[in-house]
């Protein structure tokens, strides 16, 4: 029996400067585009991001990385 566990992990990141749906596609696009993310949902309302990823090949400051190469503000995680 393996007692190996999944890497897959959810986090939620709050955004700073989006103002449209181009803006959140832009961002959503960025965080897809890292390795190790296998789902990327961004809420333009809330100013969220809710990430699916494996832990062992991303991290939070990949996110944020691609955030504000994206030309956004990363406010940490939620």
């Amino acid at each position: 029996m393996s007692t190996q566990q999944s890497s897959t992990k959810q986090t939620v990141v709050q955004i700073g400067g989006m103002a449209c749906s181009g803006c959140s596609n832009a961002v959503q696009k960025a965080l897809e585009n890292q390795e190790g993310v296998t789902k990327a949902a961004v809420d333009l309302e809330n100013e969220t991001a809710s990430i699916t990823y494996d832990s062992d090949s991303v991290s939070d400051d990949d996110f944020k990385q691609a955030i504000e190469k994206a030309g956004y503000e990363f406010k940490g995680v939620k």
